[in-house]
């Protein structure tokens, strides 16, 4: 079993907030996220500047891309991004083409996709997915379960390296015990901690403990 990595979502609402917490945290996590809305608010820019403060590190642009994605990806990779997400209802020509221009991509999983879905994506040699209980989801009441830790094992078993994500405190990474999540994704967990670096480096240590 690998150890997990630890992603930090930069979901901040604009570019000066991001790097605020990413100079906090960025040297504890293993993987910078430009998350969705930034990418929305401030396109490439907030990749752009992490690049630049973090020259060796994996940056993920959380586009969510489900058309254009060879068009998407290039902008990505070009702003200094070497990981890119499509969204799990893009075509497989949409993902093919963002595959050629990215170092990286990554499936998001939300809504009703399949597990026959799953091994086409596997199929056209894409092996990362990240797996969700939403914002949303969340904020209704649902939490993490046994059915989503059974779906993650299937998706581990065949040959996907799953990013876990979604209202994830340290507390939270016990549910994964004897699971080999490849990396866990926190947002708020962290950026909006008392302490940023310190709440980085809980997780870590946790980690560590656990894995």
């Amino acid at each position: 079993m690998t150890k997990p990595k630890l992603q930090i979502a930069l979901d901040s609402q604009n570019l000066a907030e991001a790097l605020e917490t990413v100079r906090e945290v960025g040297d504890v996590v293993d993987i910078l996220e430009v998350g969705t809305v930034l990418c929305l608010q401030d396109g490439m820019e907030p990749v752009r500047a992490i690049r630049a403060l973090y020259p060796e590190k994996d940056i993920l642009a959380d586009t969510k891309c489900a058309d254009a994605g060879g068009t998407v990806a290039k902008n990505c990779k070009n702003a200094g991004a070497n990981i890119m997400t499509v969204i799990c209802c893009a075509t497989i020509p949409t993902m093919q083409a963002a595959k050629k221009e990215i170092d990286k991509l990554q499936v998001e999983l939300y809504g009703d996709w399949t597990f026959e879905q799953a091994q086409q994506w596997m199929d056209i040699g894409i092996d990362e997915v990240v797996y969700h209980q939403s914002r949303d989801a969340l904020l209704s009441g649902e939490t993490w379960g046994e059915k989503d830790l059974k779906k993650i094992q299937k998706l581990i078993d065949m040959g996907f390296k799953v990013y876990a994500t979604g209202g994830l405190d340290v507390n939270t990474l016990e549910l994964f015990k004897g699971i080999n999540v490849y990396a866990f994704i926190a947002g708020r967990g962290i950026a909006k901690a008392e302490n940023p670096k310190q709440a980085a480096i809980d997780f870590k240590e946790k980690i560590n403990e656990i894995f």
